[in-house]
């Protein structure tokens, strides 16, 4: 699996960019690593502030807490991988609501043509939600470019 070095790339098509054959990177990475000039747009994606991460030192582009599971989800999940795929599809479903929609396509707008690169806490880089809202915001993305009108030649 691509992401069990913890880091991996989702190939994306900017779903609000004027050009919909415009593909940009979405990319998950702990907020503990260092923000690096090929992050572009990053959006820290967890409800609780990072332990130990001071608002000075932890350099993100905008906070989308409204996009983290719900408190409740978070809570039963505990990361315990034993509840991993149960998570996945509660996740999915809460992302589904339209208010969740809606800030998801904010997101993709509030990037415009840069990389996006998903910032999260958690220990496990394989089972957290910055997984499960890559792969969401991929699909929009793919939907939405199929959607848009194609430029003649």
């Amino acid at each position: 699996m691509p992401w069990l070095a913890g880091f991996f790339i989702l190939q994306c098509v900017q779903a609000i960019s004027r050009d919909p054959t415009m593909t940009i990177r979405i990319q998950i990475k702990r907020a503990y690593e260092e923000a690096q000039p090929s992050d572009g747009y990053r959006a820290f994606v967890d409800r609780l502030w990072p332990r130990g991460l001071s608002k000075e030192t932890f350099k993100f582009d905008a906070w989308y807490k409204d996009l983290a599971p719900s408190a409740e989800l978070r809570t039963w999940f505990g990361h315990k991988v034993e509840n991993w795929e149960q998570f996945k599809d509660s996740y999915r479903s809460e992302l589904r609501a339209p208010e969740q929609q809606e800030r998801m396509r904010e997101l993709l707008a509030a990037a415009g043509k840069q990389a996006i690169t998903l910032l999260y806490a958690a220990k496990d880089t394989e089972h957290n939600q910055a997984v499960v809202l890559a792969a969401e915001l991929q699909a929009m993305s793919t939907a939405a470019r199929k959607r848009a009108p194609r430029k003649s030649a």
